[in-house]
């Protein structure tokens, strides 16, 4: 029936319990503990891996084509990251130290860049891919079988 205020320590698990000693209800001749059982909740950006997040990225066509730097939000404010030219949606890059505080050391954030291609058809690249496929055809799923 009162509030308390609960020191949430730092690489606390989903489910964990933290032990209130002495702020349960009374008991024959004790006053007993309280148990409260963390939940955590989803962040609109990052998915937890234990220590570890996890972020989507999105990533126009011609910056996997080309290359680019890109802004990446952090726990810690956005940082730039190189992105190669070349790069395939679905790669994963590690930025160590940049994700949850633990007992020890910080997790690392692992950003996995998707390719998002514009939300109106574009005539000229359309035209682009119909040239490319044509000159440079190659089948990503030849050894699928």
């Amino acid at each position: 029936g009162k509030e308390v205020e609960v020191k949430i320590p730092a690489g606390l698990a989903d489910g964990q319990q933290i032990r209130l000693k002495g702020q349960g209800l009374p008991g024959p001749g004790a006053v007993g503990d309280a148990l409260v059982t963390v939940k955590i909740a989803p962040h609109p950006l990052f998915e937890r891996d234990g220590a570890n997040l996890r972020l989507e990225l999105s990533l126009t066509l011609y910056e996997a084509v080309l290359g680019a730097k890109v802004r990446v939000p952090t726990l810690d404010g956005a940082v730039d990251l190189a992105i190669p030219a070349g790069t395939s949606s679905g790669r994963s890059f590690r930025l160590k130290g940049k994700g949850l505080p633990g007992k020890g050391d910080r997790g690392d954030l692992f950003v996995t860049v998707r390719i998002v291609l514009p939300a109106h058809a574009d005539p000229e690249l359309e035209e682009l891919m119909r040239k490319w496929r044509e000159a440079k055809h190659y089948d990503p799923r030849k050894d699928l079988g």
